[in-house]
């Protein structure tokens, strides 16, 4: 049974870093831990007043971060590694540009927190990571391909290292959310695939997922110590779908990208 919210007071004084907290299920995340109690230092491109400006690709800031923050809190208890990006296209039509910038971005961009975060944890006993993948990381759909590459890379990377850290009072979580109401849904669009036809439309989808009601969801699985997120309950099923019949999931995933070039043409 999954937990839908965590215990009163097991984020109390956590300190916990967001990454691409600025929007999005960044900033959700960081509104339900500050209202749960926690310590949260804001980290993005354009992190706002109260944040810290961060590229994560550049390895050496994410380090210099984690760092201070150790340093003036004597702790970290909860990396969040969700800054992300999205390209949605056809994927003859990507440039090896766009391809560097996503696995940049999306791969090394969390890397770059567990290589700087765990080292931590392991040295202080304890503490959590929670990486942000996508639906994308565990079914594939054509048209997003470098993104789902990219997220099925960071839901191996989670389980992978989640058993090694148990051994050490660390968790790992990953966050495999459907389409959720964030800017990511109006960006990374090239060719003629749009990013929330392709999202909503051509999924059946009538309204994105909240991403207040996401963050919630997720702090009650980092209590628990849930190894993935799955959301919405729509999502799980098709997941679920997928393993006991790969070969009809396949066939869907032919349909909807036909779907998608249908909706593109009506629209040159």
């Amino acid at each position: 049974m999954r937990a839908r919210t965590a215990p009163a007071g097991w984020y109390d004084g956590q300190v916990a870093i967001v990454t691409g907290g600025g929007s999005g299920i960044g900033a959700a995340l960081v509104r339900s831990l500050r209202t749960a109690g926690a310590t949260v230092v804001v980290a993005d491109l354009e992190p706002g007043a109260d944040g810290v400006k961060l590229d994560v690709t550049d390895a050496a800031a994410v380090q210099e971060l984690v760092d201070d923050v150790v340093r003036e809190h004597g702790r970290l208890d909860l990396l969040f590694n969700n800054a992300g990006i999205s390209l949605i296209g056809e994927t003859q039509d990507l440039s090896l540009a766009q391809w560097n910038q996503i696995i940049d971005v999306n791969i090394r961009g969390v890397v770059h927190g567990v290589a700087a975060a765990y080292p931590v944890m392991l040295r202080q006993g304890g503490g959590h990571l929670v990486n942000t993948a996508s639906m994308g990381g565990l079914m594939a759909a054509g048209l997003l391909t470098s993104y789902v590459m990219t997220k099925h890379a960071v839901v191996g990377l989670s389980l992978a290292l989640r058993s090694e850290a148990a051994a050490h009072g660390v968790g790992v979580t990953a966050i495999c959310p459907a389409a959720v109401e964030t800017p990511i849904l109006d960006k990374g669009e090239f060719g003629r695939v749009r990013g929330r036809d392709y999202f909503l439309k051509g999924q059946g989808i009538r309204r994105p997922l909240d991403p207040d009601v996401l963050a919630a969801r997720t702090l009650a699985a980092v209590a628990a110590g849930e190894a993935l997120v799955v959301e919405p309950v729509q999502s799980r099923v098709a997941w679920r779908l997928q393993r006991i019949a790969p070969g009809f999931t396949q066939r869907a995933s032919v349909k909807f990208v036909a779907k998608q070039r249908q909706l593109a043409a009506r629209r040159s």
